[in-house]
């Protein structure tokens, strides 16, 4: 997981070999919150009799912190943990991050910029950071002949606005939007269905639950929040149970065979006819039987 770290104490992670590294320079841990919450919702174990994590049999996890106290990193943090979680044999990469264009964009006209040379810098970045992003990807794919290329997960991005008086919507950021990466919307409940967040971005692969989540929260307690990132974790929590079914049936796990789990026995029937394929990918993901 690259995030913002791990509240290692914390008892949901009781039990779990917990292999931390900071790339922000400033120490390991996690004061934000953001990681130990998505981290809860991958393989955290029960919490006050209380369910949160997907995996709970996970028995070591690698916790790359990428992510500042103020929630901020950037791209050089990033690459350097991919490389690491390779090296580090990683089956599944979990990032609930994102390059926020439309805010990049926000950001340099707040500096005084003119519009279209903020929006031609904040390209500039993207188009930078999205050819680092699919080299790192292909270098991760040519590792899958020696049998240890990880599948990556990545949040889609909460820039979108369904909601507001005139609606748009925004597509997957990076690195959602990298070659090769499971992109995951958010989808919330709808009275008996399920729908598409407000915020969510679109063009993901899979959609999972990332509205009104509850998971573990530095200080050993639970704490409640909504996101593309509460719902990328949902779909590495499931990635690993694949991961383990196959290695069950005698399959060997890789990011090749699971991906294709997670796409091919993704669910559209919980959601009403009229939601479209680019709001949700391939529908809910959905743990093997």
């Amino acid at each position: 997981m690259l995030d913002t770290g791990i509240d290692a104490a914390h008892p949901a992670f009781a039990g779990v070999a917990l292999v931390e590294k900071d790339f922000t320079g400033i120490g390991n841990g996690d004061v934000k919150g953001h990681g130990t919450h998505c981290a809860g919702t991958i393989f955290g174990r029960d919490v006050g009799g209380r369910r949160i994590g997907i995996a709970r049999g996970v028995g070591k996890a690698l916790i790359g912190k990428v992510l500042r106290d103020d929630g901020k990193g950037d791209s050089g943090m990033i690459f350097e943990a991919l490389q690491w979680a390779l090296t580090e044999k990683a089956d599944i990469v979990s990032m609930s991050l994102g390059f926020d264009f439309p805010g990049l964009v926000k950001r340099l006209i707040s500096e005084g910029w003119d519009i279209e040379p903020a929006t031609s810098m904040a390209l500039v970045g993207y188009r930078s950071n999205l050819r680092m992003l699919d080299t790192i990807m292909a270098m991760l794919k040519a590792h899958g002949a020696l049998g240890t290329s990880p599948l990556v997960v990545a949040a889609a991005g909460n820039e979108s606005k369904r909601a507001a008086a005139i609606p748009y919507r925004i597509a997957a950021s990076l690195p959602a939007a990298a070659d090769g990466v499971i992109a995951v919307a958010a989808i919330g409940r709808d009275a008996d269905t399920y729908k598409v967040a407000a915020f969510s971005n679109m063009l993901a692969a899979v959609a999972a639950p990332g509205v009104d989540i509850t998971s573990a929260w530095p200080g050993g307690g639970l704490h409640t929040i909504s996101g593309t990132s509460m719902a990328c974790p949902h779909v590495s929590g499931v990635a690993a149970l694949w991961w383990q079914a196959l290695e069950q049936k005698g399959v060997s796990g890789s990011a090749a065979s699971v991906g294709a789990r997670i796409l091919a026995s993704a669910r559209r029937t919980v959601f009403a006819a009229d939601v479209p394929e680019v709001d949700i990918g391939q529908g809910m993901v959905t743990a093997p039987e």
